[in-house]
């Protein structure tokens, strides 16, 4: 570390002494004073700052300066354990007496820091002075409600769940979020507060046999612990006791009738309804605060003007308080119950030993701040400031955000004739005979201390946009994309393949006398069901291809059905041909096979700082096996906003230029290609790779200098705007395409890049596929890609659907604001738009708004885009220009005027421009009137609010499908044919045609679920209520046992459910022996297998792969156990009880007709 001497403060005041100040250092200089007193302090000390993006930045700062580890999460920490831990208390991210309540991950990082400042005995901890305001629950709530669970104590699973409800943990079905737990049979499933991962309790008896780490995406354990501390999950108790208490001081609190708040109804319930925290001292006698948790010896700093911010902070609570008090329906506490005033905190921290930091200057006589030395790029020497800095004897320390930006830096500098030296980390610096290293950090500001500069390259260049990235801890796997039957409810349509088009009416269990099975239960017209064994669910499907309250059922035992199929089965015909033929002609060009080099390639992947999600992985592997294939590749990644896309491109363009081959990527927006141009510069900034951008903020000269190279050769990756369509652009040695945010072309450039598809491979990213671009996907003419894995602790954007309404508009901004964040405001009409930002300043006057739309000037906009990312301004009143912007990961709030007019894709992008951290982010949908609404516009806005999980792209765009209608594949005109079968089942046929084309054969439509068999041995072989009651989760694990197509699948599955549900009971086991006999069944060409206690029946399709001569042989050989019936039959007989001997003989007969013949 660098150490001044003599100190900046002679010894650490002790508790008692008096307050020391600090005020001869410049402002650059508080984080080099306080990293100086944290590394010689064996205590923890208290950071007080203004707000809480100061906390953030000095956290930065700190990193850097206590030289740790330069990588740094989202909050700021660093990778590594370090020797002085800094930790969080953060904020609630509310409005005062607001009616949210804190996000789950807050929360529990905030009882996680509580609970660990009674240990801490030296670290750092640095919180904004209004949440040392806040007033906390006692010590003895955080004491009282934590326990420690440990491998081999008695547990008591009944108390133990009243034990977890009392805390505040609330039981469901699957855990996945912190607070959350499920009880299944003897295991006990809960997300602990303060912890990374969940656990999972099993118990024999009443004793616990193991405690397990599990991943909540896949379900799967992870690793063994031997001892968890539960903390309670909310910062209130809601135990009999908290209740009691909360009750009898709302009686002394409120007037009135109780019974009219449904505050105190819900409460009384056992309920936390949302922003219940602001009525935390009514659960408590006394409520605490933070100095009650510190231990005695800490040491604090205050930074800045404490006493200012904090009187605003009361000012705004006071504002909040008046306006909302007078509600009868909702009384609120007043503000000196919540907070701590002034003057008593601040006579509060007199009996911590302190040092104040206040109106820093420059008068010290060794630590100045730095000199201006940005570049001047117009002067005839651009770096004429920072050299003459060097030639004055000072050693300079330059610093980046990334490497990529380190190497940037390095060969600007070079141009200049400064070369400095890379050092690891700040603190390996020794200072020697070199007069320049750089390192990376992130610094805000440099500062000189005797004859060593430090400077930060934002201080070298003024304004720059950089693209931080955050580490992943760990992936949140998708459930379901394309929407099957586990998300299907009771009434919803339901193609079945033979009988046609149904309404789903539930599980229902049947006693067959000695077999009990499950059924799915289809009602079709005039009340007649059927019912579908659970072993058969392949031949079921959701229907989607139109509004489902308008479909009619169809008719049992009428040809109605059978006429829709075989007139859609017509026209799939011809589409099919169709289709193949565009197939043919691209199967038929001889492509470019790359030649990867893989060691190469493998040193370019571990350049990723984290670590891929499951589905990047897949889709990079067949991006990459399609690369090295002789034929044009042509795929769609479709992943949502902020998903890792990017890094599947990058992988592809260097798999191409590693076979020498030219990069060619293809954006919508100037903004994006920027953003892009600089993504690929940081990852192959260790490359001989050269990257250009062609965009309009080149000059003409440029532009043309950078395509003449380019058609040279001598430029590998090329990124830009509708400008690389030009016809200059030749590029010689083009091998891959890479076109981002697809569904923002128009026709026109779309038609102009199909002349490349059959020639180039194709790579195609976006968030939201059109339609027409899923369909081909879907129908195997393109491959499709998902990746619908979040990076780790992305949470899901919470989105309203309200009327535009001021105080609304106003709470959303304000809330956004308070929290340090920033807000987008899309106002869609340009002659409107100055209007709209004046109506918002009025509204709220304390917000710094700019404007932004398309028709700007170029530079204007990305000065006002820059500024906005810079934090010069907190509101952006734009239009749609924002839909493929930079990433700004400080706005996480977007209030989109008229949402009614947008497209459901477009909605969807626009949500994603926020929610690009660990934030909290907010969308509000704001609409005139319902009635004035269309009734397509009410059921899109429906479908996006119901989608804010995340990862929600896919689904969307299959449920535009839904309200669009999928159009023909390849002819402007609506299906109607689709309307009728159903999009699933029409694309189901569209596959059989096509396959069969391919193979020669007629297309077979009546077996389009390729080959199910159906086999029913009459024993009972389901998974039984008290294994598992979920009805969707059940309905899911059908599904997928009768799909799948290998043993492994069944294997996978068996082990998952062990896992997560407990050891298999019989019906289960049963369950899955009958699915290995399908699949035996199948691959021999067996359409039926019955067999019940005294004998069965073995049903052949017409192409089955049984010799004939194996079956004579057979039935002569045992005459009384087989025996020919009809053409295509076998009859079985042996008498079998029980599921064991009956599974016996079925797998004997199978093994018996898998023989070839013998001659």
């Amino acid at each position: 570390m660098l150490t001044i001497q003599p100190p900046l403060i002679d010894a650490i005041p002790r508790a008692g002494s008096p307050l020391q100040t600090l005020s001869n250092i410049p402002l650059s200089a508080i984080p080099l004073a306080i990293a100086e007193i944290a590394s010689r302090s064996d205590s923890l000390v208290l950071i007080l700052v203004e707000k809480s993006q100061d906390a953030q930045q000095l956290a930065n700062a700190l990193h850097f300066y206590l030289g740790q580890e330069h990588h740094l999460d989202a909050e700021g920490e660093a990778d590594g354990l370090a020797d002085i831990p800094i930790v969080h208390l953060p904020d609630w991210e509310t409005l005062p007496y607001d009616s949210f309540s804190p996000h789950e991950d807050i929360t529990s990082e905030r009882l996680k820091a509580l609970s660990q400042l009674g240990d801490l005995h030296r670290g750092l901890l640095i919180l904004p002075i209004q949440t040392l305001a806040h007033r906390l629950p006692p010590r003895e709530h955080l004491d009282g409600q934590r326990f420690i669970l440990k491998t081999g104590d008695s547990f008591d699973l009944h108390t133990e769940r009243r034990r977890l409800e009392a805390s505040g943990y609330h039981a469901v079905d699957t855990v996945r979020e912190h607070g959350e737990f499920a009880v299944r049979g003897a295991i006990l499933d809960v997300f602990p507060m303060g912890s990374d991962q969940p656990l999972r309790v099993e118990l024999f008896d009443t004793e616990i046999e193991s405690l397990r780490a599990f991943d909540p995406d896949t379900q799967r354990t992870i690793t063994k612990v031997e001892s968890v501390t539960l903390l309670p999950a909310r910062e209130i108790p809601l135990t009999d006791s908290g209740i009691a208490t909360f009750r009898q001081n709302w009686h002394e609190t409120f007037e009135g009738n109780p019974r009219d708040c449904s505050i105190y109804q819900d409460v009384s319930s056992g309920l936390a309804p949302p922003g219940i925290e602001y009525y935390a001292p009514l659960f408590f006698n006394k409520m605490a605060t933070l100095f009650d948790y510190l231990p005695a010896d800490t040491h604090t700093i205050r930074v800045g003007a404490l006493h200012q911010a904090l009187e605003q902070f009361w000012t705004d609570v006071t504002t909040r308080y008046e306006s909302l008090r007078y509600d009868r329906r909702k009384p609120i506490i007043p503000p000196q119950r919540l907070f701590v005033r002034t003057e008593e905190l601040f006579a509060d921290l007199k009996a911590f030993g302190s040092i104040e930091i206040i109106e820093p200057d420059s008068t010290h006589a060794r630590i100045r701040s730095l000199p201006d030395v940005t570049f001047n790029p117009k002067a005839d020497e651009p770096a004429a400031r920072i050299k003459a800095l060097i030639e004055s004897g000072q050693t300079v320390c330059f610093v980046a955000e990334s490497a990529g930006r380190r190497e940037a830096l390095l060969e600007l500098l070079a141009k200049h004739g400064i070369r400095p030296e890379p050092i690891e980390r700040f603190s390996d610096f020794q200072s020697s005979n070199r007069n320049a290293v750089i390192t990376l950090g992130l610094l805000d500001q440099g500062i000189m201390v005797d004859q060593f500069t430090i400077v930060p390259e934002s201080q070298l260049f003024g304004r720059r946009v950089p693209q931080r990235r955050r580490r992943k801890q760990h992936e949140i796997a998708t459930d379901l994309i394309v929407r099957d039957l586990s998300e299907i409810e009771i009434g919803d349509p339901i193609v079945h393949i033979d009988h046609g088009v149904g309404h789903y009416k539930g599980l229902e269990t049947i006693d067959l006398g000695d077999d009990i099975n499950e059924f799915v239960t289809v009602e079709y017209q005039g009340g007649a069901k059927l019912y579908i064994p659970v072993t058969n669910l392949g031949l079921l499907s959701r229907y989607a291809g139109g509004d489902p309250d308008s479909v009619s059922a169809h008719k049992l035992g009428t040809d109605r059905w059978s006429k829709a199929k075989k007139k859609a089965a017509e026209e799939i015909r011809d589409k099919a041909a169709e289709l193949l033929d565009i197939y043919a002609r691209r199967a038929a060009k001889e492509g470019y096979a790359h030649q990867i080099d893989e060691p190469q390639y493998d040193r370019f992947a571990e350049g990723f700082p984290f670590e891929l999600t499951p589905d990047q992985e897949t889709s990079i592997e067949a991006v990459l096996s399609d690369l090295k294939a002789p034929r044009p590749m042509d795929r769609l990644v479709c992943g949502d906003v902020g998903f890792g896309k990017t890094e599947v491109a990058m992988r592809a363009a260097f798999a191409s230029i590693s076979s020498g081959k030219q990069v060619c990527v293809l954006v919508p927006t100037t903004l994006l290609a920027q953003q892009h141009f600089e993504s690929f510069r940081d990852r192959f900034v260790d490359w001989p790779v050269s990257v250009e951008v062609l965009s309009r903020f080149k000059t003409a000269k440029e532009t043309k200098a950078v395509i003449d190279q380019a058609n040279k050769g001598h430029i590998d990756i090329v990124v830009g705007t509708h400008k690389l369509l030009s016809s200059d652009l030749k590029l010689p040695k083009l091998g891959l395409l890479i076109i981002d945010e697809e569904h923002r072309f128009g026709v026109a450039q779309k038609e102009r890049l199909k002349k490349y598809r059959s020639d180039v491979d194709v790579l195609t990213l976006t968030a939201t596929p059109i339609p027409r671009t899923l369909n081909l996907s879907m129908a195997g003419i393109r491959d499709l890609s998902v990746i619908a894995t979040p990076p780790a602790r992305r949470l899901s954007i919470k989105t309203f659907i309200k009327q535009k309404d001021q105080a609304l508009v106003k709470e959303a901004i304000l809330r956004e604001l308070l929290r340090g964040g920033q807000v987008y405001f899309l106002h869609n009409e340009v002659k409107s738009i100055e209007r709209a930002a004046d109506d918002i300043r009025q509204l709220v006057p304390e917000a710094r708004i700019v404007v932004a739309h398309g028709q700007m000037r170029e530079r204007e906009l990305e000065d006002v885009m820059t500024d906005f990312y810079h934090k010069k301004y907190n509101v952006l009143v734009c239009s749609t220009i924002i839909e493929t912007g930079i990433d700004i990961p400080s706005a996480n709030t977007i209030l989109i005027e008229r949402a009614n007019q947008f497209g459901l894709a477009q909605l969807h992008q626009l949500r994603g421009r926020v929610g690009r951290s660990h934030h909290q982010a907010y969308a509000y949908l704001l609409t005139p009137d319902p009635r004035s609404m269309t009734a397509d516009a009410v059921k899109r806005l429906e479908a996006i609010e119901a989608a804010s999980d995340l990862g929600a792209g896919f689904q969307l765009a299959t449920h535009d499908l839904e309200i669009r209608g999928a159009g023909e594949l390849l002819g402007e005109d609506q299906s109607g044919n689709m309307q009728t079968i159903g999009f699933s089942l029409y694309m189901e046929m569209l596959d059989e045609a096509v396959t069969a084309i391919r193979e020669g054969r007629t297309p077979d439509f009546d077996h389009t679920e390729s080959a199910h068999a159906e086999v029913d041995l009459k024993i009972p072989a389901l998974i039984p209520n008290d294994y598992l009651n979920d009805v969707p989760l059940r309905l899911e694990l059908y599904k997928r046992i009768s799909s799948a197509s290998s043993d492994e699948s069944l294997s996978e599955i068996e082990i998952e459910m062990i896992d997560r549900y407990g050891l298999l009971p019989s019906q289960v086991k049963n369950l899955f022996l009958q699915a290995r006999v399908r699949l035996v069944a199948e691959s021999l060409g067996i359409k039926q297998i019955t067999l019940g206690s005294q004998s069965g029946r073995i049903e052949f399709r017409e192409k089955t792969k049984v010799d004939p001569m194996v079956l004579i042989s057979l039935v002569q050989s045992k005459p009384q156990e087989y025996k020919l019936d009809g053409a295509t039959a076998l009859k079985i007989i042996r008498e079998t009880i029980g599921s064991e001997a009956r599974l016996g003989f079925v797998n004997e007969v199978l093994d018996a007709l898998k023989r070839p013949a013998t001659a």
